[in-house]
């Protein structure tokens, strides 16, 4: 029997990994959401399998997303990272995932919990959205607008709509799958 996955998810073994175990799962972890925030950011302008074949090397020069210690890096510490060919060798990404984690401390000292805080876009549950065709997915949605437009108020960066829509359906704040897919 063949297992019926999404349109976008090719025979790559790690998307199939991404998308059976990830993708689209509600997730409430603050360090496993920050890297999604962070990964998501990462991937502008370039596509997904290729931020995903970096990952465990961003998890080892960002201290597994330890958002304290991405915190206390240093322009000099982020600078060194360009050498690295398993990140993606731009320095205003990189400086982009400490001053995410300045403001995700910031916001935390504020709301206390911040993966409660992000769920409130949703109202603490995943809508399970019609998609009979990835393609005609939103790219962004009124949510995405207003949760982009707020982050980038408390000081985030690489936090664009599509962006935020894409770290809503990374972590599953909303429910993307193809209607035919077996993990909807």
């Amino acid at each position: 029997m063949t297992i019926q996955r999404c349109g976008w998810c090719s025979s790559d073994p790690l998307y199939i990994a991404y998308h059976d175990e990830e993708w689209g799962k509600p997730e409430h972890d603050e360090a496993r959401l920050f890297e999604m925030l962070c990964l998501e950011g990462q991937q502008a302008g370039l596509s997904w399998i290729t931020v995903l074949k970096k990952r465990e090397s961003y998890r080892s020069h960002f201290f597994q997303y330890s958002i304290t210690e991405v915190a206390a890096l240093t322009d000099e510490q982020l600078e060194s990272k360009l050498s690295d060919t398993g990140l993606i060798r731009h320095l205003g990404k990189l400086k982009a995932i400490r001053d995410n984690a300045i403001a995700w401390l910031k916001l935390k000292d504020e709301v206390d919990d911040v993966s409660t805080w992000l769920w409130s876009f949703v109202d603490h549950q995943t809508p399970n959205n019609d998609v009979l065709n990835y393609r005609e997915a939103p790219a962004q949605t009124e949510i995405s607008q207003q949760l982009s437009k707020t982050l980038k108020k408390r000081g985030f960066k690489f936090v664009g709509p599509t962006t935020c829509y894409a770290f809503m359906q990374a972590v599953g704040m909303v429910n993307d799958h193809e209607n035919h897919c077996q993990f909807k």
